[in-house]
């Protein structure tokens, strides 16, 4: 939560400095979709008790007016330990890392006709579905199970809230509240 928080701080400090990106919606029209979205990010385990640094990328295409599809990619890796014990060893910790890649699409809804927010500013909601494809890696001495969660399908569902300030009519900062992953990056509009 101070992570998110932090983000927030700095995405309001870099948008109030004076940036002074589009000056009227004649000379930069509103596109949404045919952007690239790069950002790193931030996801909170309970489990781990730590958050975990998170690398994203999509690409919005237009499906309807206000609407736009994102195929998405995420990649993470964290360290853990696992206490296991049984005929050829006795119990300890065990290290293993495991390298996570959510794969899937993300939908957003654009408000801002509804808010009147100019050329300047984009806000949006959306939800995003797909898959994460783990790998774990144990210790060389480690004879136990190696898959970690048996009770998780890898699929997950995700509501988002952001913004975009855009800088000029190609880039923007982005900053996107998450259930699953939060992101803080730039958008390149093509």
């Amino acid at each position: 939560m101070k992570t998110i928080l932090m983000y927030c701080i700095l995405f309001s400090l870099l948008t109030g400095s004076g940036i002074n990106a589009q000056t009227s919606a004649s000379n930069y029209p509103e596109k949404y979709g045919k952007t690239l979205n790069l950002g790193l990010g931030i996801a909170y385990y309970g489990y781990l008790n730590n958050n975990i640094p998170v690398l994203h990328a999509d690409f919005e295409f237009d499906i309807a007016r206000n609407l736009t599809i994102a195929p998405s990619v995420s990649f993470y890796t964290y360290q853990n330990h696992y206490y296991w014990g049984g005929p050829k060893n006795p119990y300890r910790n065990y290290n293993y890392r495991q390298l996570v890649i959510p794969v899937g699409a993300k939908v957003s809804y654009y408000f801002d006709e509804l808010f009147k927010a100019g050329p300047k500013w984009d806000f949006y909601a959306a939800g995003s579905l797909g898959v994460a494809f783990r790998k774990t890696t144990w210790e060389n001495d480690y004879y136990g199970d190696a898959v970690m969660d048996h009770s998780t399908s890898g699929l997950y569902l995700d509501a988002h809230f952001g913004a975009e300030l855009h800088l000029s009519q190609r880039v923007g900062m982005f900053l996107d509240l998450s259930t699953g992953v939060s992101t803080f990056g730039f958008a390149i509009h093509m």
